[in-house]
């Protein structure tokens, strides 16, 4: 993988991990999505309108496939990780999900895009998704299945929140890989460009997302004051991070960005640990280290 582009995606990184934190700190449902995807429409309006005027009106049935199945696929995501957060623990949900996307998609691009990878690069994804299980509370994961009833009602929470975590982080991860392969072919293949591929699949996302807003106008209303800072966040700095490994899709092998984006692990470990107060820290730190380790094996495959 070149400077440039393992730059770009430890930048990535770094948002991806932020973006989250302030989704699960907003507690929001597909009103929320639609209110990020609102701000985004706005705020990034005159980039996609500079970037796509001289260059959508060329495109044809093809292209727009590509935006209408990226922009469902992110959609499914977007809903279920929402969900997902409220169900559990971002540092259970997160780095599953992080986790199951990247395998899956790397396992995509070595069958149907023709990727090859050495095994300094299998070494490094190994090291990421062994770091993803110990930062999703794994070991844990395991007892639970030895340990039929719990002691306390606390611990019936515990078990509750971590398998709702599995369930949930599995489902998100395999939307990831989707719309990661979807979106990796059309930036590497078609060479479309990533601002407009995540640009105008947003539309779609819009779309979608009205019908939750247009059945309780006012309880929208009333989520929207409550939440709009988390949406501004959210909806500005999010297509930051998605573009940047994009862009780095294009001149890397799908199959070591895709887990080189795991480092937003290292972020999250850190950050979603402190700032929501979620335990078991470190175990988690002992998994973000094994993820760093895989991270620059993947950057020197």
């Amino acid at each position: 993988m070149s400077t440039t582009a393992f730059s770009l995606v430890l930048l990535a990184g770094l948002i991806h991990a932020l973006w989250n934190i302030a989704a699960k700190k907003a507690g929001g449902d597909a009103r929320f999505a639609f209110f990020t995807a609102f701000v985004m429409m706005v705020v990034w309006a005159p980039v996609g309108a500079w970037v796509g005027w001289d260059v959508v009106p060329h495109w044809g049935v093809r292209e727009w496939s590509f935006i209408a199945g990226s922009g469902v696929l992110h959609v499914l995501y977007y809903v279920t990780l929402l969900r997902g957060y409220r169900r559990a623990d971002l540092t259970v949900v997160y780095p599953l999900a992080r986790g199951t996307g990247p395998l899956l998609s790397s396992l995509a691009a070595l069958l149907w895009l023709g990727e090859s990878i050495s095994s300094t690069g299998a070494l490094g994804i190994a090291g990421v998704v062994g770091g993803v299980f110990l930062i999703a509370g794994g070991p844990q994961f395991l007892a639970d299945w030895r340990r039929v009833d719990a002691s306390t009602p606390e611990q019936v929470e515990q078990q509750r929140r971590r398998h709702a975590g599995l369930r949930y982080g599995v489902l998100i991860g395999a939307f990831i890989a989707s719309y990661t392969v979807v979106d990796g072919y059309a930036v590497k293949m078609l060479w479309m460009s990533p601002i407009l591929v995540d640009y105008l699949g947003n539309f779609v996302r819009l779309a979608f997302l009205l019908p939750a807003v247009l059945r309780d106008r006012p309880t929208a209303g009333s989520l929207w004051r409550q939440q709009w800072k988390y949406a501004v966040v959210v909806g500005v700095i999010s297509p930051v991070s998605y573009v940047l490994v994009l862009y780095a899709m294009q001149t890397a092998p799908l199959s070591h960005v895709a887990p080189a984006r795991e480092v937003s692990m290292l972020f999250a470990a850190l950050l979603g640990g402190h700032l929501l107060g979620e335990g078991d820290r470190w175990l988690r730190l002992l998994g973000a280290v094994l993820i760093a380790g895989g991270v620059m094996a993947l950057g020197l495959a």
